[in-house]
C-alpha cells in the first residue's frame, strides 16, 4: 500500500490542486494513430483552454525519419480530422506547436535515449529536462524495454520523499494478457519506478458520465440511500459497438472480447458503481474502495461459468444499412475460430449492500449501434393500491446513465394519462450534458492528460486492481476451456447477440434495456 504521507508531499496532489509545473510530455508511439487521433489533440484543446503549464513540451518519439515541422503539420491535420472542434485557430496554432518536438530513434536502442537526454537538457528551463511524463503509446511488449532504457539514461528514477523533481509513467491498455503476464510486467515496471508513477490508462474512466457516477450516488441522498440490495432489482452494463474487427483481426485472436473489453472497461465501470463511499476524494481512498469490490465479487468457478457467461461471435449480416462479413471471413481470422466477439455475464457481488442482486454485464462487436450505458433496474412496487384497476400496468422504476454517445442521466417513473380513468404511463426525466451545461463535453484523454501531468491518479488504475481483474478473468477463461462455441452463441451482425444471452436474463425474469441510438 502506498504512504499516505509520501503522496502528500509529491508534485501537484496537494488536496485536489492541479499541477502548474513546467514540465515535458514524451511520447513513444508518435507516428501512431492514437497519437495523431487522441494525444495531440487532447494536448491542444487543453492548452486553448489555459489548463497547460505555463512552460511545457511535447515531444514525440518515433522510428519514422521526420522533422520537427513535418510533425507538427502531420500532428496539424489530426487536429483538423479528428479532434472534438475540428477547427485550428492559425495564431492558437502556432503558439501551440511552438512546443512540438520530433525525436527520431529505435525504442530499443540505447544511443536514441542519450540523445533524447541531451536535447532535454538544451531547453531553457531545467525543469523541463527534469519533470517528464512519458506516454507509452506503443505495444505492451515494449513498456519493460523503454522504462529500462529511460533508467540507464538517467532520465527515469524512482521518486522519494523530498524530491523537488518528477518523472511519470503513463501505460495504455492491454495491461498483460493474463494475471501471470500482468504480473510480470508490473514487476518489470516498479523496477525503476514507484508504484505512484505508473498510470495506467483506461480511457473510459476520463468519460464525464463515468466520472459524474460518484458525484452522483454520494451527494445525492435521495439515491444514494436506494443503492443497495433493499431498493435495487438488479444493474445492467451495457458497451455496445456497431462495429467489426476490420482490420484488426489478428490482434483480435489473440486477445478476444473477454480480455480486450472485459477486463478493464466493464469491470472498472462495476467497481464504481457498485463500491463503498470512501473516506475522502483522494486518489488512494477511491481506488482501496474499487479493489475492495472488485475482490467481493463471487468466485466464478468452472459451474458457475458454464452457468452465467455467455460467448457469441457474429456471422454475416447487416448494420446500419452496410453488409457485414462474419467474423471468420475477416482479415487475419482462422475459419474455424472460436474466439468471442460478444461476452455476456451475470455477476453477484457478496457483500451486505449487493447480496443476492445480479450485476448483468455484456459487450460485443457489430452490434446494431454504438452505445455505453449503466441501467439500475429498481424493485417493482406492491400493487396492493390499484389491485382492483384492470389493465394496470405499473413499471418498476429505472435509473439510466448514458456514457456514450449524448452522455446524461435518465429517470423512468410512472405518470397518470390525463382522463377520467386511473391509466398510467412510463415517463422519463433527462438530464444531458450539452442541453444543460451548453458546452461540449471534453473528450476522456483531455482529462487522463490532464490529472497525469497533475500527478492525480484518481482516474488511473493500480496495480491490485489490475491483477484483481485478471483474476476474475482467467477464471472465466479456465471455465471455458477448449469447448467450443454451441449454435446459440452465434449471433448475425446488427442484432444484440446470441440466444443465449437472452436466456441469460430469462431464467430470472429479466430481459436486456435496449440502449437508445445516438440523437
Amino acid at each position: 500500500m502506498m504512504d499516505k504521507a509520501k503522496i502528500k508531499q509529491m508534485p501537484g496532489l496537494e488536496d485536489g490542486r492541479k499541477a502548474d509545473e513546467p514540465c515535458t510530455i514524451v511520447i513513444f508511439g508518435a507516428s501512431g494513430d492514437l497519437t495523431v487521433r487522441k494525444l495531440i489533440p487532447a494536448l491542444y484543446h487543453l492548452y486553448i483552454d489555459g489548463q497547460m503549464p505555463d512552460s511545457f513540451r511535447v515531444v514525440g518519439f518515433a522510428r519514422r525519419e521526420k522533422t520537427d515541422e513535418s510533425w507538427r503539420e502531420e500532428m496539424r491535420t489530426g487536429i483538423e480530422k479528428y479532434s472534438r472542434t475540428c477547427n485550428v485557430n492559425h495564431s492558437q496554432w502556432q503558439a501551440f506547436s511552438g512546443n512540438l518536438f520530433y525525436h527520431r530513434g529505435d525504442l530499443t536502442d540505447a544511443v536514441a535515449y542519450d540523445a533524447l537526454s541531451r536535447r532535454l537538457a538544451k531547453f531553457e528551463d531545467n525543469r523541463l529536462a527534469s519533470n517528464l511524463v512519458f506516454y507509452l503509446a506503443i505495444s505492451p511488449s515494449l513498456f519493460g524495454e523503454v522504462v529500462d532504457q529511460l533508467h540507464t539514461a538517467k532520465l527515469l528514477k524512482c521518486y522519494e520523499e523530498g524530491d523537488a523533481q518528477w518523472q511519470r509513467v503513463v501505460v495504455e491498455k492491454p495491461f498483460g494478457h493474463d494475471l501471470k503476464s500482468a504480473q510480470l510486467l508490473n514487476n518489470h515496471l516498479i523496477r525503476h519506478a514507484q508504484e505512484q508513477q505508473i498510470f495506467r490508462i483506461d480511457h473510459y474512466l476520463g468519460k464525464e458520465t463515468v466520472q459524474n457516477i460518484m458525484m452522483f450516488r454520494f451527494s445525492n441522498a435521495i439515491f444514494e440511500q436506494l443503492w443497495n440490495r433493499e431498493a435495487i432489482d438488479h444493474i445492467q452494463i451495457t458497451v455496445s459497438e456497431d462495429i467489426g474487427v476490420g482490420s484488426r483481426g489478428g490482434y483480435f485472436e489473440e486477445v478476444g472480447t473477454l480480455r480486450d473489453m472485459m477486463q478493464n472497461h466493464l469491470l472498472q465501470i462495476m467497481s464504481l458503481v457498485a463500491m463503498e463511499p470512501p473516506p475522502s476524494l483522494e486518489a488512494e481512498d477511491i481506488r482501496n474502495e474499487k479493489v475492495k469490490l472488485l475482490k467481493s465479487i463471487r468466485k466464478m468457478t468452472p459451474e458457475v461459468v458454464a452457468k452465467n457467461v455467455v460467448r457469441g461471435q457474429y456471422f454475416a449480416g447487416t448494420v446500419n444499412e452496410d453488409s457485414r462479413n462474419g467474423y471468420r471471413q475477416e482479415e487475419r481470422v482462422a475459419p474455424e475460430s472460436n474466439v468471442e466477439t460478444f461476452v455476456a455475464m451475470k455477476l453477484f457481488v457478496d457483500n451486505w449492500r449487493w447480496s443476492d442482486v445480479p450485476f448483468y454485464l455484456r459487450t460485443g462487436k457489430n452490434l446494431p449501434h454504438r452505445a455505453s450505458e449503466v441501467r439500475v433496474q429498481f424493485r417493482p412496487t406492491p400493487n396492493v393500491l390499484f389491485a382492483a384497476q384492470d389493465n394496470l400496468d405499473l413499471h418498476a422504476n429505472a435509473l439510466t446513465l448514458r456514457l456514450q454517445p449524448d452522455e446524461g442521466i435518465s429517470l423512468r417513473f410512472n405518470g397518470k394519462v390525463p382522463g377520467n380513468s386511473i391509466e398510467t404511463r412510463p415517463v422519463r426525466m433527462h438530464f444531458g450534458y450539452d442541453a444543460e451545461f451548453g458546452a461540449y463535453t471534453p473528450e476522456a484523454y483531455e482529462r487522463l492528460l490532464l490529472e497525469a501531468m497533475a500527478g492525480d491518479a484518481t482516474l488511473f488504475i493500480r496495480r491490485d486492481e489490475v491483477e484483481t481483474a485478471w483474476q476474475i478473468v482467467d477464471s472465466i477463461r479456465e471455465g471455458w476451456g477448449a469447448i467450443p462455441l454451441c449454435n446459440r452463441e452465434f449471433y448475425a451482425a446488427g442484432t444484440w447477440g446470441p440466444v443465449a444471452a437472452d436466456d441469460l436474463l430469462k431464467v430470472d425474469n429479466h430481459v436486456w434495456h435496449i440502449p437508445v441510438p445516438a440523437n
